[in-house]
């Protein structure tokens, strides 16, 4: 009996999650804030809670997490992680001190201690790769110029979860400093060695992998990816950080062959991380904090486009570019959940989680929004001012983009073309 409830509980959701994404298609945007609201629908405090099949689909939000980076990892190389890390880091500073300090400051002012302000300003700095890397999938911009700029970004906010979660487990516990200090050392050198064999033995370990049977790359493949994400996990780095450097560490045509063979998982899986986000969202919480929720939502809204905007501005992508790399930032999810979690368990402040769950859910509806419609309503006000300074668009006295360096020069060029087709 109560298999069958299971079945025919997950088969409604599949069922429900196959039509809405059919609906958010019909009109082109992304389907995320419809899967969210069908799990506050079926979730703890909605219309139909569900019980029997909650678990299983815990354990696939979890895949779905992993196959998201996975599959976001496979687009790139290496020697393109490296690279881009390299000349990105500058932005990862300034993503860190535009979208950390709101939080912190947020969290003063409400009079919650500083191991609080910590907390929440994690839960604004962290973008979520999950949905972001989803969005980009469902715009069909992983090919686009500023993409590597937003992917660097989420890298570096990932790599810097190896070191701010154990920080933030130390304190929320109030171990000693050698406790803390070694919990951190532990991450670090697992992150670092992951990351060292994903780039000096990514071709062995595509050789290893690689098969001409589909159904054994796929197997092997993805057992490799969940085995490396679950010691990842384990030893306090993000399960999601090891994901994306097995996609890395792939390359050629294993790479090509998976990304063919789980795309298919992944859309499955991602749907039901989405809903399973809902599903622990009690609609009654969010009411009493939705007005800080929503100004700390406006404010970091703003700040990860000014983020993003700045960082694609520095890698001499066009102006159109940067203003889609700063709304592809915008949305929050997994990693805020998590660390808003953490101070739940430990206790520090009753009304953080809620209002942490309340900014997350505005900002992962608003996020897939916002890297669909910020570059359309920048280039609309940009020619509204245009006008009203007695001009219509640039006009032939403009003065031309003057690119910081001949590589720059080229990516305005390929990425103009781009936009004209």
């Amino acid at each position: 009996m109560h298999s069958a409830v299971f079945l025919i509980e997950f088969g409604a959701i599949i069922l429900a999650l196959g039509l809405l994404g059919r609906f958010a298609g019909r009109f082109r945007f992304s389907p995320i804030p419809l899967y969210l609201l069908a799990g506050l629908a079926f979730g703890e405090g909605g219309l139909l809670p569900l019980g029997a099949s909650e678990e299983f689909v815990a354990i696939g939000a979890e895949i779905g997490v992993i196959l998201l980076l996975l599959m976001l990892g496979l687009e790139y190389t290496a020697n393109d992680l490296v690279s881009n890390l390299k000349t990105q880091y500058p932005a990862g500073l300034v993503d860190c001190t535009l979208n950390a300090l709101p939080g912190a400051a947020a969290a003063l002012l409400m009079g919650w201690g500083p191991v609080a302000a910590v907390v929440l300003a994690g839960v604004t700095w962290i973008s979520s790769s999950g949905v972001i890397a989803k969005v980009l999938g469902d715009l069909g911009r992983l090919g686009n110029r500023e993409t590597p700029v937003i992917l660097s970004i989420l890298v570096l906010e990932d790599l810097a979860m190896a070191v701010y979660l154990p920080i933030i487990t130390a304190l929320l516990a109030g171990v000693g400093w050698a406790a803390g200090s070694l919990t951190l050392a532990i991450a670090l050198g697992a992150a670092g060695l992951v990351l060292f064999v994903a780039v000096r033995y990514g071709r062995v370990i595509s050789r290893f992998v690689s098969s001409d049977d589909p159904e054994k790359l796929l197997l092997v493949v993805l057992g490799l990816t969940i085995l490396v994400a679950g010691i990842a996990q384990q030893l306090q780095v993000s399960a999601a950080v090891g994901a994306f450097l097995v996609g890395i560490a792939l390359s050629g045509e294993v790479a090509e062959g998976a990304h063919s063979l789980l795309a298919p998982l992944r859309d499955l899986f991602a749907a039901v991380f989405f809903v399973f986000f809902g599903l622990h969202t009690d609609p009654s919480s969010i009411p009493p904090v939705l007005l800080p929720a929503l100004a700390l939502a406006v404010v970091t809204a703003l700040t990860k486009i000014a983020t993003g905007h700045w960082a694609a501005r520095r890698a001499g992508i066009s102006v159109k570019g940067r203003w889609r790399a700063g709304g592809a930032l915008v949305a929050r999810g997994e990693f805020s959940i998590v660390i808003a979690g953490l101070a739940v368990t430990a206790g520090i402040e009753p009304s953080l989680g809620p209002l942490a769950t309340a900014y997350v859910l505005i900002l992962v509806i608003v996020g897939p929004l916002t890297a669909r419609f910020a570059q359309p309503i920048a280039s609309y006000a940009s020619g509204v001012l245009s006008r009203r300074g007695g001009t219509v668009g640039p006009g032939p006295q403009a003065a031309p983009q003057v690119p910081a360096s001949p590589e720059a020069a080229e990516t305005l060029d390929v990425q103009d073309a781009t936009e004209r087709s």
